[in-house]
């Protein structure tokens, strides 16, 4: 007589429950009040999410301006040869008209699109470790084309910091200067851990060709935030980044007067430079597509809901049914 199996059988065994699929489990029946009560409920809580998210977003001001074009002479035929000639003043003034009140902070960004920081050349076109080290500043392996000039490494070395943002902007309101804090504009992580203290710029910008602005070779690239800000590539064409702040409160139909350098070369690859002021509320800047996600989604469960509760209405389906299985429907199919 064969042994008796043990209820069960042992773990790893082929008669065991979690082989068996025999493990206690959650196995809800989705009856049609169940899934009508959660598509009701999931947009209970998506609609108004929505329209806080939405409302929030619209309470933001922004002032944008693009000036690439405005700031080139009007005389001038070739625009890459007006920003490669450096005898030719690049010196712009811009005049901005505030369309509701903006409420310290102000945030300025600078703006560009149709420049692909998230080029798989571009991007690798850098030299973590010699950001962090000043016993690394020969580690240049990584940042071809711009790993060295004239013989010698250059610190920071690589494309994306080559081409760093080098416009320049001043603001006056009332003929009275609006200072710009451009302290604590880059992410605390980045200052800390990722740009050494100790490590200064070297040799930057000393190449045959320059890409972008001149870095202090007295300030610690840790202090260089703009630098930092730069190096913290954006994933799409379009992207904005931030310049700095203005702590002063501005009224509706102020005119602000910015005065700019327009150096920086977007001109060759048909890009575009704009200058954004704007505040911010709890949910960040301005971006409608979070409030009109939720909204989007909830309407959908709304709509969902009616229509499931209209075709358990009209016609009914009793539950377990056996009528309604396919080798009950179709006798003669068997």
């Amino acid at each position: 007589m064969a042994a008796r199996r043990r209820p069960g059988g042992t773990p790893g065994s082929p008669n065991s429950k979690f082989t068996q699929q025999e493990l206690p489990a959650c196995k809800p029946i989705l009856t049609p009040k169940w899934v009508i009560s959660v598509f009701v409920l999931v947009g209970v809580i998506f609609v108004p999410i929505g329209l806080v998210s939405l409302k929030a977003s619209r309470k933001v001001v922004e002032i944008v301006d693009r000036y690439d074009d405005a700031c080139v002479p009007a005389n001038t035929t070739d625009k890459l040869a007006y920003i490669q000639n450096p005898t030719i003043s690049k010196n712009c003034r811009r005049t901005l008209k505030v369309p509701k009140d903006m409420d310290a902070p102000i945030f300025v960004y600078y703006q560009l699109d149709n420049f692909y920081q998230n080029h798989r050349r571009y991007v690798k076109s850098r030299s973590d470790a010699q950001l962090r080290d000043p016993k690394k500043a020969n580690d240049t392996s990584t940042c071809d084309p711009e790993g060295t000039a004239n013989g010698m490494a250059i610190v920071p070395c690589g494309l994306i910091a080559w081409s760093i943002f080098n416009d320049t902007y001043g603001f006056v309101r009332n003929s009275k200067n609006l200072p710009v804090d451009k302290k604590n504009i880059s992410w605390k992580s980045d200052r800390e851990h990722k740009f050494g203290r100790d490590v200064f710029p070297k040799n930057f910008q000393n190449g045959s060709l320059k890409g972008g602005k001149t870095l202090d070779p007295n300030k610690s690239l840790s202090e260089q935030e703009d630098l930092i800000v730069w190096m913290r590539t954006a994933a799409l064409p379009t992207f904005r980044k931030l310049y700095g702040r203005i702590h002063t409160d501005l009224k509706k139909d102020d005119t602000i007067t910015v005065t700019l350098e327009n150096n920086y070369n977007t001109y060759s690859f048909s890009g575009k430079k704009k200058l954004v002021l704007s505040t911010s509320t709890w949910l960040g800047g301005k971006n409608d597509f979070l409030g009109l996600a939720y909204l989007t989604v909830g309407g959908l469960c709304f709509f969902l809901a009616f229509a499931f509760t209209l075709l358990y209405l009209i016609k009914p389906r009793k539950m377990g049914d056996n009528s309604y299985l396919s080798w009950n429907r179709n006798p003669a199919g068997r």
